[in-house]
């Protein structure tokens, strides 16, 4: 029903590429190029600079991009309306996630939405939680679950899951007994997530409490997923700082154990995050059924031990 050329230059103004905006549309790259003519040609004025491999938004893009961003918005939101007059849920939702969240919380969610509801299609993005709410700002995704501390103004974040972060070892480590005193953790072995992880930042915030810098760590290496991690401690004594989530199957057939620390714990939400005043129904009908389905699945409480 929209312009489909508006969604076209939307898509190559976010990406400032015209391949990357193809393969997300599914179209040619010509096709791309074809519509970012005609709509220079009806405003008569160029929308991106073209300098060698690389192009720029111009002052007329900068402005055209802007009012694309809450026409498309408002269309959508026209569309869901028109549909449910026929009792029919129907639109499109795109989600950005951090990667606990994306890879191990969200898919069972997903699956569910698209049986009850096969005409809302969906789309996930994973990055980190600083990316994630980079993204919702410049309204590149309609909703953003992350599992960081981080809190902007020009944002409203929602709980909908509590997390606790582990100690984890394969269960044939050599460490012994415990809980340990909180001090130990700086002579453990640790390998850890990259530091603009939203679970790294938040284990650095939570030791800093106890007088505890992230410098004084053991760190022997980041690595950029959790599967990575686990996969490394199968072959080492070292310590991995994880999601329960991320780890639950491991714990649940013995394959890891978990180290504890006296009166210590790493807990947190898992948040939804989505720009203020954000009042489309399409975006809390997504909301309220991953609120639901948490409760019954999880009951809104960690995971035990």
């Amino acid at each position: 029903m929209y312009d489909f050329r508006l969604k076209v230059f939307q898509r190559v103004a976010w990406n400032l590429s015209f391949t990357k905006a193809a393969q997300e549309l599914q179209i040619s790259q010509p096709a791309v190029t074809k519509h970012i003519r005609e709509l220079e040609s009806i405003y008569n004025t160029r929308l991106f600079d073209r300098i060698g491999n690389k192009i720029a938004l111009t002052t007329a893009g900068i402005i055209l991009l802007k009012h694309c961003d809450t026409i498309l918005s408002e269309y959508s939101k026209l569309n869901y309306k028109m549909h449910q007059l026929n009792n029919k849920e129907v639109g499109q939702i795109h989600i950005g996630a951090s990667l606990t969240i994306a890879q191990y919380i969200l898919p069972a969610f997903l699956a569910q939405f698209c049986q009850e509801y096969p005409d809302i299609s969906l789309d996930l993005q994973m990055h980190n939680t600083l990316e994630i709410e980079n993204m919702l700002h410049a309204q590149k995704i309609d909703i953003g679950l992350i599992e960081g501390p981080s809190r902007k103004p020009y944002l409203k974040y929602s709980p909908f899951l509590k997390d606790e972060i582990v100690a984890i070892v394969r269960n044939t480590a050599r460490w012994g007994d415990n809980p340990f005193p909180l001090s130990k953790i700086k002579e453990l072995p640790l390998i850890l997530r990259e530091h603009t992880s939203g679970t790294t930042q938040f284990i650095e915030e939570n030791l800093q409490k106890y007088g505890i810098k992230y410098s004084s760590l053991n760190v022997l290496m980041h690595m950029g997923s959790t599967e990575g991690i686990k996969s490394f401690l199968r072959y080492s004594d070292c310590v991995g700082l994880l999601s329960i989530y991320s780890v639950s199957k491991e714990l649940m057939n013995g394959e890891f154990r978990i180290i504890d620390f006296q009166d210590f714990a790493i807990e947190r939400d898992f948040c939804f995050v989505q720009n203020q005043g954000d009042n489309s129904e399409i975006n809390q009908l997504f909301i309220n059924f991953v609120n639901k389905k948490s409760s019954e699945q999880y009951g809104h409480s960690y995971i035990g031990k």
